[in-house]
């Protein structure tokens, strides 16, 4: 683990925030931790126990492999794209030392629908941005035009019924950071 004081579990709740990817540097999780992280990941609301999701970790030179693919479509999609636009999609997995690719895979059942299994998929990624802070690391899920295009899935390794709940990238803070406002309880709860 980061030599970081780690808040009691309310605390890291509480205190938890989205760090961008460009603020990020190494180090990035250790391979202990990327397990943990993970195991983490793989321990969330699975009514029917179907597992909808799976992950794929992008480290190293795969991170620029990917961005290249997604730069690629990106150029072939835009034929009057911008050469730095290009090389913003370039970029798109290479800042944080580590990104997760979170996938729903739901399955056909007769009492769990797609929603649910999606839902699952979600909480899961939530799941490995709690346990990578909690680990003194910062995190952040994000999505994008590439998430959704059917292209850069199929070049990802996606099955047809299957979609990106999203990218999770994990690193060190490369700078404190502060909170944005967020919304008043009154705004939001109601009571039946």
């Amino acid at each position: 683990m980061k030599e970081t004081a780690v808040p009691d579990a309310l605390d890291l709740l509480r205190t938890r925030r989205s760090i961008k990817p460009r603020e990020m540097i190494a180090p990035g999780p250790s391979p202990a931790e990327l397990e943990t992280i993970l195991t983490i990941g793989a321990r969330v609301p699975d009514h029917g126990k179907l597992a909808p999701w799976r992950f794929i970790v992008f480290e190293g030179n795969a991170r620029a492999r990917a961005s290249e693919m997604i730069a690629t479509i990106f150029a072939t999609k835009n034929p009057n794209a911008q050469p730095s636009e290009i090389e913003k999609e370039k970029r798109r997995l290479t800042d944080a030392p580590l990104v997760i690719g979170v996938v729903s895979s739901a399955k056909p059942h007769p009492k769990v629908p797609a929603w649910e299994q999606e839902l699952s998929a979600g909480a899961s990624a939530m799941n490995i941005v709690t346990a990578a802070t909690a680990l003194g690391y910062g995190a952040c899920w994000l999505t994008g035009w590439f998430a959704f295009d059917r292209d850069v899935l199929d070049g990802l390794g996606l099955k047809p019924d299957e979609k990106l709940a999203g990218f999770v990238h994990i690193g060190t803070a490369s700078k404190p950071t502060e909170d944005r406002p967020r919304p008043v309880l009154s705004d939001i709860v109601t009571r039946f």
